[in-house]
C-alpha cells in the first residue's frame, strides 16, 4: 500500500489576514466530510453500485476512498456539477472479499473508527495505522467491541493504533455492550456495518453521556436513507435489522461545520456572510451556527436556501453548551468577546485531532488571552489580545481558530494553514477570497 503522505507543517507559518474593515460576501463551501465518509462506508457495503455527488474532496475523505479500495471497494471519479471536484461513482467491496490488507488513518477519526468494522467483514488480517497523532487517540472501545463481536484484533495491549483485525467473511452480530463516552464515533462505526452482521446488531452504551449525539442521528438517518431498519427509540440502545443495504444516488450537502468560521468573519468584524446550499433541515451539527451566532449578538436568516449572518461589530459572551466540533470558532470568538465566556459538555475534545481544550488554552493565552480549563470545557475572559505564532498541533479546526483571531488582531501567524487541508484543501484560498471581498471563492455583497 502506498501511504497517503502525511501533512507537512509550514514552519514559516501563514500570516492571517487583518482586513481593517467589516468583511461581506458569499462563501461557498465544500461538502460536509461527515456525510461523504458515511456514504462511502454504506456504499462500499451497498448491494450495488452508487454515486456521491458534490461529495468532499479533502485529505480526510481520501484517505477514506483508500481504505476502501484496499478491502476491495472500487472508487471511480466521474464528472458533476459541484464546484469543488468530481462526483464519485463506488463499486462495493465483493462478498467473497479476501486477502490482507493495509489501512492508513492519516488522522481522520473516520476512517481508524468506521473501517475496522468492515474489515471484519472480509476473510484475511488488515493493518490499522496513521499519523504520529492518531497513536494518541482513544481505540479502545472499537477494539473492545470488535473482540465482543468474536473478532480477534492484536494491539499489544495499546488500545491505539497501530492494530490489525483479522476476519472469517462473517460476524454474527447479537447483542454488544460498548462504553462510547469518549466519541460517538464507536457508536456509528457499529451501526454502518449492523446491517450485515448475521444477527444484525443490538447495540447498547454503558458508560454516560455519549458526546456528540447528533452525529449518531446522521448516522440513523443515512442508514434509513438505505433502507436499513434502525430502531433508536430507547436511550443509549440501537438494534439495526440484518439485510441489504441499499444502493444510492445522492447529493452531499455542504459542510455546514466548516462554514463556522467564514460566518465569524461577519460577527467578528461586524460585516455580513451569506452560505448558500444551507439545507432547511439537517442532522448536521453545524446548523447549531443558526442559534449561536445570534447568542453572541448577530442575526442569523435563513431563506431560499441561503444563512446569511450578520455582525454588528460587538461580540456577546455567554454560555454555550454542548458545541461539539464547533468548539474551536466559537472559543475564537468568546477570545474577542467583551464579557466573560463558559463552554461546558466538550470534554471529549480532549481526545480529538489533538488536546483542543489545552491546545485553545495555550494558542490563545499566547496572545495574551485569559482561557482557563475546566472539567468538561473552557472558561474565557476578556483580555487586550496581541500578534503572534498561533499554533495548530496538525489540527484543522485550531489553524481555522487562528485565522478567524487574525482577523482583528493584526500580526497573527498561523503555523500551518494545510492543517485544513484535512476537510477543506481550499480554505486559505476562499479565506483570503471572502476577506479581501476577491474571486474565486467569494463574491461582494
Amino acid at each position: 500500500m502506498t501511504p497517503t503522505p502525511a501533512l507537512q507543517p509550514v514552519t514559516e507559518g501563514w500570516p492571517a489576514p487583518t482586513p481593517g474593515r467589516p468583511v461581506s460576501g458569499v462563501a461557498r463551501v465544500p461538502g460536509s466530510k461527515s456525510l461523504t465518509n458515511r456514504y462511502l462506508v454504506l456504499a462500499a457495503l451497498a448491494d450495488g453500485p452508487s454515486r456521491l455527488r458534490a461529495p468532499l474532496h479533502s485529505r480526510d475523505s481520501a484517505l477514506m476512498m483508500a481504505a476502501l479500495r484496499s478491502l476491495g471497494a472500487t472508487i471511480t471519479e466521474a464528472p458533476g456539477s459541484g464546484p469543488f471536484g468530481p462526483d464519485l461513482l463506488v463499486e462495493p467491496i465483493p462478498a467473497a472479499a479476501s486477502g490482507d490488507a493495509a489501512v492508513d488513518c492519516g488522522l481522520a477519526g473516520t476512517v481508524m473508527r468506521f473501517v475496522p468494522p468492515l474489515a471484519a467483514l472480509r476473510s484475511g488480517t488488515t493493518g490499522f495505522d496513521g499519523d504520529p497523532h492518531a497513536r494518541l487517540r482513544p481505540m479502545g472501545a472499537t477494539i473492545d467491541a470488535l473482540r465482543g463481536l468474536g473478532i480477534t484484533v492484536d494491539d499489544d495491549g495499546r488500545g491505539a493504533l497501530p492494530f490489525t483485525v483479522t476476519g472469517r467473511g462473517e460476524v454474527p452480530g447479537g447483542r454488544l455492550e460498548i462504553d462510547a463516552g469518549a466519541s460517538s464515533q464507536f457508536v456509528s462505526a457499529l451501526l454502518l456495518a449492523g446491517a450485515r452482521f448475521t444477527e444484525g446488531l443490538h447495540l447498547v452504551h454503558t458508560g454516560e453521556n455519549v458526546p456528540s449525539l447528533d452525529h449518531i442521528a446522521m448516522t440513523v438517518q443515512v442508514l434509513r436513507q438505505c433502507g436499513v431498519a434502525v430502531d433508536d427509540s430507547t436511550a443509549s440502545e440501537w438494534r439495526v435489522a440484518p439485510g441489504a443495504i441499499r444502493a444510492f444516488d445522492v447529493e452531499i450537502e455542504p459542510d455546514l461545520s466548516n462554514a463556522g468560521p467564514f460566518l465569524a468573519a461577519a460577527v467578528a468584524t461586524g460585516g455580513s456572510v451569506s452560505i448558500p446550499g444551507w439545507p432547511a433541515k439537517t442532522t448536521q451539527v453545524g446548523d447549531k451556527w443558526r442559534q449561536i451566532l445570534p447568542q453572541m449578538g448577530a442575526t442569523a436568516e435563513l431563506s431560499d436556501g441561503v444563512l446569511t449572518v450578520t455582525g454588528t461589530g460587538r461580540i456577546r459572551g455567554g454560555v454555550f453548551a454542548d458545541t461539539s466540533e464547533l468548539a474551536p470558532t466559537v472559543a475564537a470568538l468568546c477570545a474577542l468577546a467583551d464579557s466573560p465566556s463558559v463552554l461546558t459538555g466538550i470534554a471529549h475534545l480532549r481526545g480529538h485531532e489533538t488536546d483542543r481544550l489545552a491546545a485553545l488554552k495555550t494558542e490563545i493565552n499566547s496572545l495574551g488571552g485569559a482561557v482557563s480549563e475546566t472539567a468538561d470545557g473552557l472558561r474565557i475572559e476578556p483580555a487586550p489580545l496581541h500578534g503572534g505564532m498561533f499554533g495548530t498541533y496538525a489540527d484543522h479546526r485550531m489553524a481555522t481558530a487562528g485565522a478567524i483571531l487574525g482577523l482583528v488582531v493584526p500580526g497573527v501567524i498561523v503555523e500551518d494553514i494545510a492543517a485544513t487541508s484535512k476537510t477543506m484543501p481550499e480554505f486559505a484560498e476562499l479565506w483570503t477570497a471572502l476577506v479581501t471581498g476577491a474571486a474565486p471563492g467569494a463574491e461582494e455583497g
